[in-house]
């Protein structure tokens, strides 16, 4: 019987949590345009820089954690695959 609460045990599945960074790093970007293009001034500019900085970190980790995912027998076969299995 696996131990922890429902949601911990989707996030164990590595296609659950590459949905859930991939969602995560459409929303930064999303975030940096609309206040790139919607914030005046040196706030809007710091906003937008944060946001591509955060996703960027996003990118770099999803991209680490794929990596050490190729080494299982995992069948992850990317992101686009995983959200065609679930529609």
């Amino acid at each position: 019987m696996p131990v922890g609460t429902r949601l911990s045990l989707q996030l164990a599945d590595f296609g659950t949590r590459s949905l859930v960074t991939h969602a995560l790093m459409a929303g930064g970007f999303v975030g940096a345009v609309v206040t790139g293009l919607f914030v005046e001034g040196q706030v809007g500019t710091v906003s937008m820089a944060a946001f591509i900085n955060f996703t960027a970190g996003l990118w770099i980790c999803q991209s680490i954690h794929s990596l050490g995912n190729a080494a299982t027998d995992d069948e992850y076969q990317g992101v686009l695959k995983e959200i065609l299995n679930r529609v």
